[in-house]
C-alpha cells in the first residue's frame, strides 16, 4: 500500500509540472507534425517521369531514316521527344550537361546510344525502346529480302505502348512520413524519460521533504520501488496520449498489434528510468547528471533516425546507429506493423530489460549505501 502511495505521490508531482507535461505531450506532437508534413517528399515511393528529351544525330540516305522517322512520331505520344543535332552539336557534351536524357547516333551500321547518368531511369526506358525498335527494325529487313509486299504487317502488329510496368513487393505496406514519425518521435520521447528519472530521488533533497520520507513509516526499498513505478506509470500514460493523438488526429499507422507495440515501449520506458536514476548516483550532481542524459539522448536520437531517415548506412556508421536504444525500438515496431513479425520485438524487449537490470542494480547498491536519499 505504501508503494503504491508513493507511485501516486510520484504522478501527482510530476502532472503539477507544467514544464514536464510540455515536453512530454505539446513537444512530441508538434515535432511529428512538423517533420511528418515538412519531410512527406522523403517517403514518396512513387517515381515520376516527365517529358524525356533524346537528342539524335542522322547519317543522311540511311535506309532506316523513314523506319526511325515513325518510331520518333510514337515515341512523342508516349512523352519522348527527339530533337535533331545539327553537325556541329557535341551530342555527349550535351548529354553531361543535362540538357537531354540520351543521344543517339542512327547510320547505316546501326545506333550508337549514349546515356546520361543523372537521369538513369528516364535513360533505361529510351534504350529499352531503342532496343525493341533496331530488333524491330531486323526483323523488317530480313522479311523484306523475301516478302517485301508483308513489310507493313511486321511493323504494325505486335506492338505494344507499355513499355513500363511498374511492380512492386508489399507497396502499401510502406511507412509514410507520418507513419515514420509518429513511431520515431514516440521513440525518442520513451527514452527522454531517462531526464526525469535523475531527479527522481534527487528531487527530494531538493524539495526538502528527504527528511520527512526519512522518518515517516515506510522503508527505503518501498520509497525506491513506489518511485520507479510512478515514474514509468506518467511516461506510458503520456506514450498512450501521443499514439492516440497520431493514430486519430494524423492517421498514423500502428498496425494491429498494439498490445505488443506498448509492451515494446514499457521495456524502452523502463530501460530510460533504470538508465537515469543509474547516472544519477553515477555523477556527483543532478546538472551533470542531466548534461551527460542530454548529450546521450541528442546523439541516440540523430543516429536513431528521430530527426530524419537514414537509408543505406553501412559500416562505422551503420554500427553507431545499431547503439542507439531509439533504433531498436523503431525497428521492432516497424517490423511488427508491417511485416507482423514479432522475433525481432523479443530480441528488442530482451536487450532493454538486460541494460536496464545492469543500471538498476548500480542505483540500489548505490541507494542502500546511503544513509539519505
Amino acid at each position: 500500500m505504501n508503494v503504491l502511495n508513493i507511485a501516486l505521490l510520484q504522478l501527482k508531482i510530476s502532472i503539477r509540472d507544467k514544464r514536464t507535461i510540455i515536453f512530454m505531450l505539446a513537444f512530441p506532437i508538434v515535432m511529428m507534425l512538423v517533420l511528418g508534413s515538412a519531410l512527406s517528399n522523403a517517403f514518396d515511393n512513387q517515381v515520376k517521369i516527365d517529358k524525356m528529351k533524346v537528342l539524335y544525330k542522322e547519317t543522311h540516305n540511311t535506309s532506316i531514316a523513314p523506319y526511325f522517322e515513325q518510331f520518333m512520331k510514337a515515341a512523342k505520344k508516349e512523352n519522348i521527344h527527339f530533337y535533331k543535332a545539327s553537325d556541329i552539336t557535341d551530342g555527349k557534351k550535351a548529354v553531361r550537361q543535362n540538357h537531354y536524357d540520351a543521344y543517339v547516333e542512327v547510320s547505316n551500321k546501326g545506333m550508337n546510344f549514349y546515356g546520361s547518368e543523372r537521369n538513369s531511369i528516364e535513360s533505361s526506358i529510351i534504350q529499352g525502346m531503342l532496343t525493341a525498335f533496331a530488333d524491330k527494325y531486323n526483323l523488317v529487313s530480313q522479311v523484306a529480302k523475301v516478302k517485301p509486299n508483308q513489310t507493313q504487317a511486321v511493323l504494325a502488329g505486335g506492338t505494344s505502348h507499355d513499355y513500363v510496368k511498374e511492380m512492386s513487393l508489399n507497396a502499401k505496406k510502406a511507412p509514410g512520413s507520418m507513419d515514420y514519425y509518429a513511431v520515431a518521435v514516440t521513440t525518442m520521447i520513451a527514452l527522454y524519460g531517462a531526464i526525469g528519472a535523475t531527479f527522481l530521488l534527487r528531487g527530494e533533497r531538493t524539495r526538502n521533504t528527504a527528511v520527512r520520507l526519512a522518518v515517516a513509516p515506510i522503508t527505503k526499498a518501498e520509497i525506491f520501488i513506489g518511485k520507479i513505478i510512478g515514474s514509468i506509470v506518467l511516461n506510458l500514460l503520456s506514450l498512450f496520449l501521443i499514439v492516440a493523438v497520431s493514430s486519430f488526429l494524423f492517421k498514423a499507422n500502428w498496425g494491429d498489434h498494439l498490445g505488443f507495440v506498448f509492451i515494446i515501449l514499457l521495456s524502452e520506458v523502463f530501460l530510460a528510468v533504470s538508465f537515469g536514476l543509474g547516472v544519477s548516483y553515477m555523477v556527483k550532481t543532478g546538472e551533470a547528471a542531466r548534461t551527460l542524459i542530454l548529450i546521450i539522448l541528442q546523439l541516440a536520437s540523430f543516429f536513431g533516425g528521430a530527426y530524419f531517415k537514414i537509408e543505406g548506412a553501412d559500416g562505422m556508421m551503420k554500427f553507431i546507429m545499431n547503439l542507439s536504444p531509439i533504433t531498436w525500438a523503431n525497428t521492432a515496431i516497424t517490423k511488427n506493423i508491417y511485416n507482423n513479425d514479432f522475433t525481432a520485438s523479443l530480441q528488442v524487449i530482451g536487450l532493454n530489460l538486460g541494460i536496464a537490470i545492469v543500471f538498476l542494480s548500480i542505483a540500489i547498491v548505490s541507494f542502500k549505501r546511503r544513509e539519505g536519499f
